[in-house]
């Protein structure tokens, strides 16, 4: 047999057509496909890191830092900084923040990709699915900048897609890693831990596999994760004496301009919004699309395809346990997201949402007797694709 006709390239196109998309999107917008941003507190970050420095060495006025004692650190979790220190060496302070999102919003696309495929969809399908996940979403304006708060966000995502296909390829220890370094770019990931240790357990008891098989796989990555998790612990205490604290407390906004970051009082607005704010409204007798969000179910459509499979399968009584936890922990994540003041800002779409999609992937691939996309759910996610791409030209974020 001739191996190039085995050979799938389907993955070269996927990337293609992710590259085409850019492309098209940064020549529309007139702006850089690699970068810099001037929102570039990660890179500074490493910078100071290699002075010896644990808070930046001064203030810069446009940037959210946080002031303790006299000095202006970062108030963001660490981990993009560890990824961008290496590349301060060849880039100085103009690191391609810009070019790093696409490539994290690229490995989690072809991750996808594989487990779909793996999971025994058709490679087309397979690969379609993957890219309308991730893109019909509201990840897409965030792989447009490498700002900070779409840089800390887009690795999230894929670190935490990864750890969700690589736990479905029996890669645990990879997969715990991973999910722990997610959490160090985005606190509120570590929910995740619910749905990956529960699917990992359940699986393996309803395929007989004995307790002792069923954990000692799981031990090397709980221990890398409890090193990450030490490690972001001692770096927040040596900054701020305490090992929870990233810094957001002390930014001025919430230290002494009287502003509340994490308050219930908040929830009720978040949920007029990102539940039931519509993706246009009308201002003077025109359509406009609004710049602080609108709800998720429309700006992430998985989520809305996972909650209605999700009722189906409890009326079909067909619901497994996985299943129940995955969706029960996704609406406990977003409930808790909506604690925050903001919820993402100015946005299009519904960015705190992002953080979410991977409980819709983790919930396909626990559906093995899925193999085909219903043609409503490639409706929806095109739609959302489409209003998506061309909202980003119009509102910048």
């Amino acid at each position: 047999m001739n191996p190039s006709r085995t050979r799938d390239y389907t993955p070269l196109y996927l990337i293609g057509a992710m590259c085409l998309m850019w492309v098209l999107l940064h020549t529309v917008l007139g702006t850089s496909f690699f970068g810099p941003t001037p929102y570039n507190t990660y890179t500074r970050q490493a910078l100071a890191w290699r002075q010896g420095l644990l808070h930046l060495p001064e203030d810069v006025p446009h940037l959210e830092l946080a002031i303790f004692e006299g000095e202006y650190y970062v108030s963001f979790p660490p981990l993009p900084s560890v990824i961008l220190l290496p590349l301060t060496y060849l880039f100085g302070m103009a690191t391609p923040d810009a070019l790093l999102v696409k490539l994290y919003a690229l490995g989690a696309c072809l991750l996808m990709y594989s487990a779909l495929k793996r999971a025994g969809y058709e490679r087309v399908s397979a690969a379609a699915l993957a890219f309308l996940i991730c893109f019909s979403s509201s990840l897409l304006p965030l792989t447009l900048d490498g700002a900070v708060w779409y840089h800390a966000q887009v690795l999230a995502f894929f670190l935490t897609m990864a750890a969700v296909c690589l736990l479905t390829m029996d890669r645990p220890t990879l997969a715990l890693l991973c999910y722990a370094l997610s959490v160090a770019c985005r606190p509120f990931n570590a929910l995740y831990g619910l749905p990956l240790f529960f699917t990992w357990f359940s699986l393996s008891r309803r395929a007989d596999v004995s307790w002792k098989s069923t954990i000692k796989p799981l031990i090397p990555g709980v221990c890398l994760g409890l090193l990450v998790a030490f490690g972001i612990g001692a770096y927040n205490f040596a900054r701020f004496g305490n090992p929870l604290e990233f810094g957001h407390n002390y930014l001025p906004e919430f230290s002494f301009q009287g502003g509340i970051q994490f308050s219930i009082s908040h929830v009720g607005n978040h949920l007029k919004t990102f539940l039931w704010g519509m993706p246009v409204s009308w201002e003077n007798g025109a359509a406009q699309i609004p710049k602080f969000g609108y709800s998720m179910l429309l700006a992430c459509p998985t989520l809305l395809l996972m909650l209605i499979q999700g009722m189906i399968d409890l009326i079909k009584k067909q619901a497994s346990a996985e299943k129940v936890i995955v969706v029960f922990t996704c609406l406990l994540h977003a409930f808790f997201l909506m604690f925050h003041r903001t919820m993402g800002g100015f946005q299009l779409g519904a960015r705190y949402a992002v953080d979410l999609i991977p409980y819709t992937f983790l919930f396909l691939l626990l559906t093995p007797e899925k193999k085909r996309v219903h043609w409503a759910e490639w409706t929806l996610l095109g739609a959302g694709f489409l209003f998506t791409f061309y909202a980003v030209t119009l509102v910048h974020i």
